[in-house]
């Protein structure tokens, strides 16, 4: 190809861009307010539950200990099996007004095979901003009485049939009416439940009749060493981390934690040069898949998102993240937080293959702190937000949003050397960045 060419080539490529080639703005961020909820929260198991339920994280060590406080760990120095089951691990959100808030447990010790004790929960919770507290005003369980899920549960035999985290990986959460839809991360399924969090319906992704399943999927058999995999799949851990709702609550879009993973070309998806995750469309009303596929364009590979809601008509959060913890100021860190980020973007501002535009961000690692609000992460002025999964943001009110963590309790040390984190709530003054255009 000659030089002239090849610049014709670039100049058609730039002007055939649109402007999404453009560097999202940074805006600032101000802490107006902190709440946090201690790491070692726990709930009793609810009285129609098995005995099994009263005790929780007996299977964090590998293989089964069932006597109470034999395994410590090593960086915090805390015991369990766990008297009680965790409220820990915020990995979903909704404001519901008046500093209450609708708040989703995750699946209890991170992964399927250690969280088989665990009942799945989210929880309606009031903030005293004040006072710096998270109070629990109700808990819902997840239960499937009329044996809805279409694969064997952890409680398949018992009269409650509570759902656990070897079944489901709970990461988004949406009011509909008076029913909620849930985003799991190991189907990764859609799930309906009504207002008690009795099952109603689990939903496979088929998306214009493509199947995604991920490796915890139930019905999936991973090949052995030299087989063929799926065609399409998602990545483990890398399901529905996000699932925004429509401003009329007709249609949900879920959103993928990572790239899907094309068997094609044995690499993970890109979509105008860029690693992309994968937003849906599912109807609420019709009960069925939408065809359009939106991509959101990742600035890193190895990032992810952490959640995803919308504001104002198709405007919307999202957080993307490293797999940074702690504050590189503080020195202990091996491998420190750098990028946090929640951004703005509009779901009909996409380039001719779907990927989104990113409009604006704000970064969670330099969120301005002039009046010393935050009891500890604060220096010169500068508070940061350094934990490995930030899984929750909404917007409050015309100026204000709110973002907390997901703990990942008793594993995740991002605040302090040593200190398993607890689950922080914060209210930020982002007025300029919700009205970035």
């Amino acid at each position: 190809m000659s030089l002239r060419t090849t610049l014709l080539a670039a100049l058609l490529g730039t002007a055939a861009a649109p402007a999404l080639a453009q560097e999202a703005r940074e805006f600032p961020a101000t802490l107006t307010a902190h709440a946090q909820l201690p790491g070692a929260t726990f709930l009793d198991a609810p009285e129609d539950a098995p005995a099994y339920f009263q005790r929780s994280g007996r299977f964090t060590a590998g293989a089964r200990v069932e006597e109470p406080g034999a395994i410590t760990d090593e960086v915090t120095g805390l015991s369990r099996p766990f008297e009680g089951q965790p409220l820990q691990g915020f990995s979903g959100i909704r404001s519901l007004g008046d500093d209450r808030f609708l708040v989703l447990t995750d699946n209890g010790f991170g992964s399927k095979a250690n969280s088989a004790d665990v009942i799945l929960m989210f929880n309606i919770v009031s903030v005293d901003w004040e006072a710096g507290a998270v109070n629990v005003e109700e808990t819902i369980r997840l239960h499937d009485p009329d044996m809805v899920v279409p694969f064997p549960i952890i409680a398949e035999t018992t009269e409650s049939r509570y759902l656990t985290g070897a079944d489901f990986d709970l990461e988004s959460i949406q009011p509909v009416g008076d029913h909620y839809w849930l985003g799991d991360e190991f189907g990764p399924w859609l799930i309906e439940t009504d207002s008690t969090g009795r099952v109603l319906q689990v939903i496979a992704t088929e998306p214009a009749g493509e199947l995604i399943q991920g490796p915890d999927n139930a019905f999936l058999s991973m090949p052995n060493p030299g087989g063929t995999l799926p065609a399409m799949m998602s990545q483990r851990s890398g399901g529905y981390e996000g699932m925004a709702l429509s401003e009329d609550g007709t249609t949900l879009y879920p959103l993928l934690e990572k790239p899907v993973f094309d068997a094609a070309t044995g690499a993970a998806e890109e979509v105008s040069g860029r690693p992309v995750l994968r937003i849906f469309e599912y109807d609420t009303e019709g009960n069925g898949w939408g065809d359009r596929t939106r991509y959101y364009p990742l600035e890193d590979a190895g990032h992810a998102i952490g959640d995803f809601n919308i504001i104002e008509g198709t405007r919307a959060l999202i957080i993307e993240r490293d797999n940074g913890t702690g504050d590189a100021r503080d020195g202990w860190a091996e491998t420190p937080a750098e990028f946090k980020r929640i951004y703005l973007v509009d779901l009909e501002e996409a380039d001719e293959n779907g990927v989104l535009r990113k409009i604006a961000y704000i970064d969670l690692m330099n969120i301005q702190d002039p009046e010393g609000l935050a009891p500890r992460g604060s220096v010169d002025g500068v508070f940061t937000f350094p934990f490995v999964t930030i899984e929750d943001v909404d917007r409050v009110d015309e100026t204000t949003i709110v973002v907390a963590n997901d703990n990942n309790y008793p594993f995740s040390v991002g605040r302090e050397e040593g200190v398993a984190d607890d689950n922080e709530m914060i209210l930020l003054d982002v007025a300029e960045f919700l009205t970035a255009e």
